[in-house]
């Protein structure tokens, strides 16, 4: 079985911080995105990962490369448009040719592993293609699977009258890939979109009516890092499930508090970090209070505190200390 992991969009709902690097590069628990997803299908041990990649490629190539080629055998493939789901899985067809699939999101992180995943489909017997959902509390947003009893029998990207809650989870199996392949060549000659993509919902759906079959398999818990409130969520699951302390370059008059993940030649000063906070590489906490946080790399931050905050790549952030008289009874917030 190969593995596509669709990488290749700018994750704009992550701006600013997707304006100088991919979303799968940006950093959560220590490591990016993608560090997280590749680390989770070491049990799949596909035959191939196919990563399909666009928006500032170089930053995800040379991480996965430096990291995971003497893990997995990858191969990068071009996304030069970003046409939605559906044309990324197109654009690798070539290399997919008639082997099974496991289509993984690059912006998704499960707290089970995809071998969990995989057994589920194994376990759904003859079938077209198995897809991982879950029941989401506003199924507007997502793509929709209703059900008759252990088969799909209808998916729709985001319906405006949702007759069910299960979500698609961002995780696919397709034995009849050559189907979808010349389904999904079929809606890109006709330039069938949806909200303005070729949607892999639609092609899955065409699937259907042509009278392969689908069945579900569930997933009990997904990480959507696609925007700012899920992915400090994401963070402090993962920083809660860690059970190894990372290094610290310099510790002075500081206090660290579990969960954190701190990289490799940062310095700490006179501050408190954590719990909950993430801070990357080379770079120097001083004189601040520091949780429920992601601090990027090269980033200098002194006289703050910060909860619940993003910080980018080579980022200051100076505040400045405040000289207080305070009388009996007093309310002061900052």
């Amino acid at each position: 079985m190969k593995v596509v992991i669709p990488a290749a969009g700018a994750g704009k709902r992550l701006f600013p911080h997707t304006f100088t690097k991919p979303k799968p590069m940006v950093y959560i628990a220590g490591k990016p995105i993608i560090g997280h997803i590749l680390d989770r299908m070491k049990d799949v041990r596909p035959e191939e990962i196919i990563m399909i990649v666009g928006y500032k490629k170089e930053q995800i190539t040379s991480y996965v490369d430096k990291n995971y080629s003497d893990i997995f055998n990858i191969r990068y493939i071009d996304q030069e448009e970003q046409l939605g789901l559906g044309h990324s899985i197109y654009v690798a067809k070539d290399e997919i040719g008639d082997s099974d699939i496991m289509i993984a999101l690059g912006d998704m992180i499960f707290k089970a592993g995809y071998s969990e995943f995989y057994r589920h489909h194994l376990n759904n017997g003859d079938c077209s293609a198995s897809i991982g959902v879950r029941e989401v509390s506003d199924p507007g947003k997502y793509g929709i699977v209703e059900l008759n009893g252990e088969y799909i029998k209808k998916l729709e990207e985001k319906p405006s009258r949702p007759k069910s809650k299960l979500g698609i989870a961002g995780v696919y199996f397709i034995k009849e890939t050559r189907v979808l392949l010349s389904i999904l060549e079929e809606m890109i000659r006709k330039n069938t979109l949806t909200r303005g993509e070729y949607q892999l919902t639609d092609a899955l759906q065409e699937m259907l009516i042509r009278g392969c079959c689908l069945k579900p398999f569930p997933v009990s818990s997904w990480y959507d890092c696609g925007h700012h409130e899920s992915l400090l969520e994401t963070n402090r699951v993962l920083l809660d499930e860690k059970e190894d302390i990372d290094p610290v370059y310099q510790l002075k008059d500081s206090v660290i508090i579990q969960p954190v993940a701190i990289g490799d030649n940062v310095t700490i000063i006179n501050s408190v970090i954590g719990p909950h906070a993430s801070i990357a590489s080379d770079s120097n906490i001083e004189s601040s209070i520091i949780s429920d946080s992601v601090i990027g790399s090269r980033s200098r931050i002194s006289n703050v505190n910060l909860q619940k905050s993003i910080v980018g790549d080579d980022a200051s952030v100076h505040g400045k200390h405040n000289s207080l008289n305070i009388g009996d009874s007093s309310l002061i917030e900052f």
